[in-house]
């Protein structure tokens, strides 16, 4: 199906986000300062009362509860945000009604872009070595490879429907109440002494900007890696966030001796770098925070004293 050019929207334009969590609710709160309109999908009645309190028209919608009226939620959307994680069946918004939701979505006559939030998790372990986006996906965690292959189901989609379709693949997100500062104050954060280990990571502020500026500059079937400049081993982070504080370190604690929850485990699993240079190149990305320091001085400086 190839989508013929529309005319351009009038009136205000309107966001749809599947999954309106931390990051999403973080881009929507940017382009409502823009004049935009927004909606899209939460877990609950109650958080969609709280999210209309926002100005935020939200629906419940999960694997087990699907939209009532998916042409009418999505009408007069022009842009589209998912950030809904796939489970055992896939992608909720591809599978939700037997694929109802996503035949409403490729039915819109003026969506001109459509961000799929993934993780750099699809790459896999690659033994502390640098990847970017011409690197093949190497899932080695059950996570890893739901999203590889909701990627793929994703770009399969666009090429299919015409749909603007692009991959945000995110590393570890932090950022104003979800940093290393809280866990330092909630007595919850941790050093893991494992040698060699590298983490990259990526203020929540500047995934907007990257996803301001690709939808400034759709390119459908883009890949883009969104992570900051400097990769570096999390017990250095957890120590600069202390020293912040003004408060001593944790003990390093060796992996093997470590109490990790099996999700934390999986992430000291993989070990890469992940290059940005893509968003630099393609999109005129500056980051406000090209390394965790600088992220987290930003943190502590808004919280004021």
């Amino acid at each position: 199906m190839t989508r013929s050019p529309e005319p351009a929207a009038t009136g205000p334009e309107r966001l749809f986000c599947f999954g309106l969590g931390y990051t999403a609710l973080a881009f929507a709160r940017s382009l409502m300062g823009d004049g935009w309109r927004v909606a899209g999908t939460c877990q609950s009645e109650a958080r969609a009362a709280e999210l209309a309190e926002q100005g935020i028209e939200a629906y419940p919608f999960d694997d087990d509860r699907p939209l009532d009226d998916p042409e009418a939620a999505l009408a007069g959307a022009t842009a589209i945000l998912v950030s809904t994680p796939p489970g055992p069946a896939g992608d909720p918004v591809l599978t939700a009604a037997g694929g109802a939701l996503a035949e409403a979505v490729a039915g819109l006559p003026t969506p001109r872009w459509l961000g799929y939030l993934s993780t750099t998790g699809v790459y896999g372990d690659r033994g502390g070595a640098w990847v970017d986006e011409r690197t093949p996906p190497a899932p080695t965690t059950a996570r890893g490879r739901r999203r590889a292959a909701a990627e793929a189901a994703w770009l399969d989609f666009g090429r299919r429907s015409g749909v603007p379709v692009h991959l945000f693949r995110l590393a570890g997100i932090y950022g104003p109440g979800r940093s290393p500062l809280d866990a330092v104050r909630a007595g919850t954060a941790k050093r893991i002494d494992k040698p060699g280990q590298i983490f990259s990571r990526i203020h929540v502020d500047d995934i907007v900007r990257v996803l301001r500026a690709s939808l400034a500059r759709p390119d459908p079937g883009a890949i883009y890696n969104v992570c900051d400049d400097e990769p570096a081993p999390p017990a250095e982070v957890v120590a600069y966030a202390c020293a912040l504080l003004g408060r001593a370190p944790p003990p390093l604690v060796p992996f093997d001796e470590a109490r990790l929850s099996p999700m934390a485990r999986s992430f000291y699993a993989e070990n890469k770098r992940v290059s940005n240079r893509r968003i630099k190149d393609d999109l005129g990305v500056r980051l406000a925070y090209p390394d965790y320091r600088s992220g987290l001085d930003a943190i502590l400086a808004a919280e004021g004293p």
